[in-house]
Order: C-alpha cells, then structure tokens, then sequence
C-alpha cells in the first residue's frame, strides 16, 4: 500500500529530494498550506523576501553562485506579476530555477475571485515549462519533470500552479525519482578533425567566450586553447560572468557593447572561435555591424538558439564546452605539431604589452590620479573596493556606470567570484548578492550597486540582515540615473535632465539601512574610503557603505 501523504508536505518532500536546501518565498493565504508543512521539514530553510521580485532575483543569485537548481514560491497572480522581471533575467541567463505560486482551490478559481489570474498562461513567455496541478497523484511526475527540464541545457526556470485544494488534499502517491540528463556531449571525431583543420587554417583567430564557460566549468580549457594557439581571447559583449581567467597571458578583456568599438576590436582577425554563447550582442541601435566584413566564425556550445543566431557560421558544433576543448586542444598540439608551437610562443608574447595584465597596469596608474579628490570619483571608488576585497570574496556587481573598469581591475580566478547584472532589467544586484551569500556562507561577499538600481530593491536589506549574512552593499550615490543623462546627451544632445535626479529630497541610504538592520555609514571624504571599506570587508555580519561620488555625466 502507497504511504498517504498530504500534498502540501509532499511537495516540500519532492523540492529536497530534487537537491533543494533553501526555498525562497513571500506567502500569501494561497501558499499558507506550504507555510503549515514547513514545520515537518526543518532541514528546508525558508528565506523570506519583502517583494516577489527579490523572491526571484535572490534565487537566481544562489543558482549562479553555485551551479544548483534552485526553488521559489510567490502568491497568486499579483505576486507572479511582480516577481516577472526577475524572471526575466533568469531567463536571459538560463537560471535552473522551478518556480511555483499557489492558486486558488480549483473549484473557487473558476468564480474568479480576488487575486484570481490565469497563472500558466501569465509565466509560459519567460520560462521553459508552466503547468497546473490539477490532481494530487500527478504532483510527483510534475515537480520531477520540472526538475529535469529546468537543469537539462539549455537550462532556464519553470513554473507550476499549486492549487490550493491539491496542497491540502491527502492520498497515497509514489514520490518517483529526480533524473539528471548527462548533456556533457562532445562532437563526433569527423567534426573535431573539422574544426582543428579550419582552426589551423586561420593565420590571425581570436576567441570569444561566453557564460557556457561558466556551465560547464571550462575556464582552463578555454585559457589552455588561447596558449596552444597563441591567440588573443575576450569575453563577450555582456560579460556578466567570470567568463575566462583574466591573468591568462592571451587574455583581453571584453569586447565593448557598442558596435563600432566591437568592429574595430575583431577587424585584424580572420576567425572568431565562439565558445558557449552569443559572442556579439549588443545593447543600442547602430547603423554600424559589430562583425567586420569578411570574418569567419566557428562556434561551440549547447545553447542552439545562440549557435549561428545572428550571424552564419562555417561550423557549429551543439556540444559541451569543456568536453570539446578536452579533446579539441591535444588535436590541435599533434596536427599543429612544432610549427603550431613556435607560432603560438609568437603569438603570446605580442600580446604581453596589450593583454589584460598590461591594460590593468596602465589604467590602476590613470585611475590613481584621481585618489583624494572630492567628490569622489567613481572610478577611484572601484579601484579602492577590488583592492580591499579579500582574495576569497566574491563580487556582485551593479555599478553600471561606476563600474565601467570593474572587470578590467578584478581578476576572474574561478567560476563563481563574479556576477554581474545580465539582461540589463535593473534592481537585481542586492537582492541577488542575498542568494550569493546564502549559496557561499563561508566566503565574503560583495555588492557594488548603483543608487538608482539599489532603490529597485532596497528591502533586500532586511533579508541579509534577518540571515546575518557576510555581505557587505556599497552603494554608488551620484544623485540620480547617471547613465540615462549619459545617454540622452550623447544621443540627442540634450541636458535637460527630467526626472533622473534624487536630490529633492535626496535619499539617505544609511538612514534606510539602519532601518532595515544593518550596520551603515556614509562616506563622503575619499580619506575615509580605504579603511572603511578594509574593516566592513574583514568583519562578519550585514553591512552597508554609502558612497557619495561625483555626479559629473562624463
């Protein structure tokens, strides 16, 4: 005979057998069952945010801090509404993430009652699967191929309606198995020897990586493919990720998101090697192609839209990234043999005067020629927060414009100390930094946010301070939305800022931490910087520090 079991419980059940530790959530009367249930299942944190757009945003930040499948639980179709922006990001970085929100028992729902909302229909555009429960018995296979969906590439979030008369209901079910699909595919000998040929074909490549380098944890395999071949690599367009490893001697930097400087950037090459994602996304209308006339591509990965999506490729290969490199770098060395090795030593020796190392060098001397000027300046600022960062914490950054270098000053070592605002849907970096931390409770972390973007999500404060988490928020306080008069000056050469100022009355972010729990403070003299930011780095608990910069629009 089955074991009866209540669906409420069961689903809690099915969440943790699927890998689940946290679940993050903001209840409504509709996910009550959930809440009741949860005093059963005392291994399953709870994480409580105060917005279902911080529900999500946290979730994501725990997902790509650690690789894991993650779960959230909002309330009915307001709650759905809100959260859809942070879905949307975690669409755009292909999050595993098996969102849920509880619906009116099934009967009820069918008068359409208050906070009454087709759910499925509302989340099908930004997930990969959305369904309705709609008989107990069905909740096992339904959470276990949401599981399985969500984590197989290309990976992204799920939905499921919970009802709440299936939640509440009992009965005697199998809770099935979670299933994991092995995607770790490498191409077929043909296509390899296809690839090394074309590869030493090319007399000027470069290599343009993306977050699938992350995925699937190719980060030496990518440097050791620059090495063999002595050619120059960049992160993509929207480098939002450690998307390679910035001290490698072939490494670049990121190719700008501005079509004329990505030109400019690739026209000396005859050959991009796409590694695992779009190597050339871009943000505003130009009249100018990113891709220079004439130049090839051969790409890898297994997200198949991005694989020859706007621009045709001479091959490509719908494989894993660390699987093809594993077998593609030794078939280069034995076809390449001793005139590919000389050439590579060529090669990576050109680029010592250029690569990212060298760039660094030369921007730390620029930047510090601004250390005590006042206001300060949001460059400086930056320098200041990589170089008192222990070496273990992790960055989530949302500077936008006051992190313009950030990349370009801190080394990417490792797959998950850096994050960065992806889809460009701003009000993500606080509440994801929650989830980071929670993901990585043995290492510092910190936000570097944006006032504009901070104030998307400020109540993500209280979390990080109800969990004590080591997390530290710098917010960049220039006063107002820096990047849009950056923009409306330089598009239509206007400086008639509307609407993206904070001055009248200005926001006092310390006060608002305070308020929320955490230790704060507020710097405005570049003498105090440096100390500060070392002290609040070094010590436990939730912290911010509000730095106020020049707002100067160049």
């Amino acid at each position: 005979m089955k074991n009866r079991i209540t669906g409420r419980s069961a689903f809690l059940a099915l969440l943790k057998d699927e890998g689940i530790t946290h679940l993050f959530g903001n209840p409504g009367t509709t996910e009550l069952p959930i809440m009741h249930a949860l005093k059963d299942h005392p291994d399953l944190t709870y994480v409580m945010a105060m917005q279902e757009s911080l529900v999500v945003a946290m979730a994501d930040g725990f997902s790509r801090a650690s690789g894991k499948l993650v779960a959230c639980n909002v309330h009915v179709a307001p709650g759905l509404g809100n959260a859809m922006g942070s879905l949307f990001n975690a669409k755009f970085t292909g999050t595993p993430l098996i969102l849920t929100a509880g619906q009116q028992e099934q009967g009820h729902g069918l008068t359409e009652p208050v906070l009454y909302g087709p759910l499925v229909q509302m989340a099908e555009p930004l997930v990969k699967w959305a369904v309705e429960v709609t008989r107990l018995e069905d909740l096992p296979r339904i959470v276990r191929r949401a599981a399985k969906v969500a984590t197989t590439p290309p990976t992204g979030p799920v939905f499921i309606s919970l009802p709440g008369d299936i939640l509440n209901s009992e009965a005697g079910i199998e809770l099935g198995r979670a299933t994991r699909v092995d995607t770790r595919v490498k191409p077929s000998d043909e296509s390899l020897q296809a690839l090394a040929a074309r590869i030493l074909k090319a007399q000027r490549p470069v290599i343009v990586t993306g977050d699938e380098i992350v995925k699937s944890d190719a980060l030496n395999e990518a440097a050791e493919l620059a090495a063999t071949l002595g050619a120059p690599a960049y992160q993509s367009s929207t480098p939002y990720g450690a998307h390679f490893l910035s001290e490698s001697p072939c490494f670049m930097g990121a190719i700008a998101r501005v079509q004329k400087l990505a030109r400019e950037t690739l026209a000396p090459y005859d050959l991009i090697i796409a590694l695992g994602g779009d190597p050339l996304r871009m943000s505003v209308y130009s009249e100018i192609d990113p891709l220079p006339d004439g130049l090839a591509i051969v790409q890898v990965g297994l997200v198949d839209w991005d694989l020859a999506k706007n621009y045709g490729a001479e091959i490509a290969l719908k494989a894993d990234v660390k699987e093809t490199l594993r077998a593609l770098n030794p078939a280069l060395k034995a076809a390449g043999g001793a005139a590919l090795e000389a050439r590579a030593k060529q090669g990576v020796a050109a680029l010592a005067a250029k690569n990212w190392t060298a760039k660094r060098k030369a921007l730390v001397e620029q930047i510090s020629k601004a250390e005590g000027t006042s206001p300060i300046d949001p460059d400086w600022l930056a320098l200041q927060v990589v170089e008192a960062m222990p070496d273990n914490a992790i960055l989530v950054d949302e500077g936008l414009t006051s992190s313009r270098h950030m990349i370009s000053l801190r080394p990417h070592r490792g797959r998950y100390g850096y994050h960065a605002l992806a889809s460009g849907g701003i009000g993500w970096g606080l509440p994801a930094s929650v989830g980071v931390s929670l993901a990585n409770p043995q290492r510092p972390v910190v936000c570097f946010s944006g006032d504009g973007s901070a104030m998307y999500s400020i109540q993500s404060l209280w979390t990080a301070a109800n969990h004590k988490l080591p997390l530290t928020f710098v917010i960049v306080n220039n006063g107002g939305y820096r990047i849009i008069k950056q923009r409306l000056l330089a598009f239509h050469g206007d400086d008639h800022y509307v609407g993206m100022d904070f001055v009248d009355p200005p926001v006092d972010f310390t006060g608002v931490a305070k308020s929320l729990g955490l230790e704060a403070m507020r710097i405005s003299d570049p003498r105090e910087l440096k100390g500060a930011l070392r002290s609040a780095f070094g010590r436990p608990g939730a912290k911010l520090i509000e730095v106020v910069v020049s707002n100067s629009v160049n």
